[in-house]
């Protein structure tokens, strides 16, 4: 063995011996096979412990290593095994360049991996799954694989010899410029993302703003539609929705209404002190309905006022249409039979002869 390391060790070739050439050869097998049963045994293995827990982020993990390309290895090894041998500043340069390259473009693709694993799991557990904006979730994942792609370039051109400094600054100031050009566009964007996380409604919402009102049925990168009461669909830019302010009335239990009545000047006192017994019997006797208070509120110009308040025990718009005329009806129907006559607007003139 001695003797033929000898002979390896006397036999030079672009300035590296045998011996060397055997060593960075050995180095590179070993190099693969380390790592193909790293692949295929150890993470096998680590895949049957991860099925016994509950946590899903080992399996990914586990996943991203079983899914890297057999070139990754190649080149690792390669990398290895050269850095045993003396070669020229720019072989070794080259080498160098073409296994950040490799590096680089795996743990681009390890993490665009995480990426989509986290929105997926994100999307799982959502309480809203179901009416979760598909293009806003792929505008994320866009954004984010952006970022590492030019994060990835950057490192490759800095190891190149190129100054990324100045790159990075021309960079900024054509994005500053950018983003200027589309700050309207920007803007309606990043309100997106905010009304996705803060969540102040969701599809399906019954929602006002200022004096529109209607129903969430999309909501996308730069609008938001909404369907009217009477049936048409209204476009309303996400920076307006962001600005303005929303009532929602998605967690809204029960509906609270409350309206004057008038009676004429005539009616006797007594039957002024009937009339809050009355509408509290009338709004009783309905089981989706609570009343609240009705008291005489003031003297108008014809007519005594008495204001009433009353809840609906629904959200629903049209359960409170319902009860509502029933009630105006059930009152209409109560005063002719006790004689109290509602007030209209009215004139005396007195002529002093």
């Amino acid at each position: 063995m001695d003797k033929i390391i000898e002979a390896l060790k006397a036999i030079e070739f672009w300035s590296n011996t045998g011996y060397e050439y055997v060593l960075a050869l050995a180095i590179f097998i070993g190099t693969i096979l380390v790592l193909k049963i790293f692949q295929s045994v150890i993470l096998s293995k680590l895949k049957k412990l991860s099925e016994k827990t509950e946590t899903e982020f080992d399996d990914i993990l586990i996943e991203i290593f079983r899914k890297i390309r057999p070139p990754f290895y190649f080149f690792v090894a390669l990398y290895l095994g050269i850095k045993a041998l003396t070669f020229p500043a720019m072989v070794h340069k080259v080498i160098s360049v073409l296994f950040l390259l490799v590096i680089v473009y795996e743990v681009i693709h390890a993490l665009e991996r995480l990426v989509d694993y986290s929105a997926k799991k994100y999307m799982e557990k959502s309480a809203d799954k179901e009416t979760i904006s598909q293009s806003m979730m792929r505008a994320l994942k866009i954004i984010v694989k952006i970022v590492l792609w030019a994060v990835g370039i950057v490192l490759i051109l800095g190891n190149l010899g190129f100054d990324v400094t100045a790159l990075i600054a021309g960079l900024g100031i054509g994005g500053i410029a950018i983003a200027l050009a589309l700050q309207n566009i920007l803007e309606d964007i990043f309100s997106s993302f905010s009304i996705y996380i803060d969540k102040p409604f969701k599809i399906g919402d019954f929602i006002q703003v200022g004096s529109d009102s209607g129903t969430v049925e999309k909501i996308g990168l730069k609008t938001s539609r909404l369907r009217t009461m009477n049936g048409e669909e209204l476009v309303i830019s996400n920076r307006e929705l962001t600005n303005a302010r929303v009532q929602n009335f998605r967690k809204m239990q029960k509906r609270r209404d409350s309206f004057e009545l008038g009676v004429t000047y005539d009616t006797s006192s007594a039957k002024l002190e009937s009339i809050p017994k009355i509408i509290e019997d009338i709004i009783t006797k309905h089981k989706d309905l609570e009343f609240v208070r009705c008291k005489f509120q003031n003297f108008g110009d014809s007519a005594l006022i008495f204001k009433i308040v009353y809840e609906v025990k629904s959200k629903e718009f049209d359960v409170f249409a319902e009860a509502k005329q029933q009630i105006n009806l059930d009152i209409y129907k109560k005063f002719n039979e006790e004689s109290i006559e509602f007030a209209y607007p009215t004139q005396t003139v007195f002529v002093n002869k």
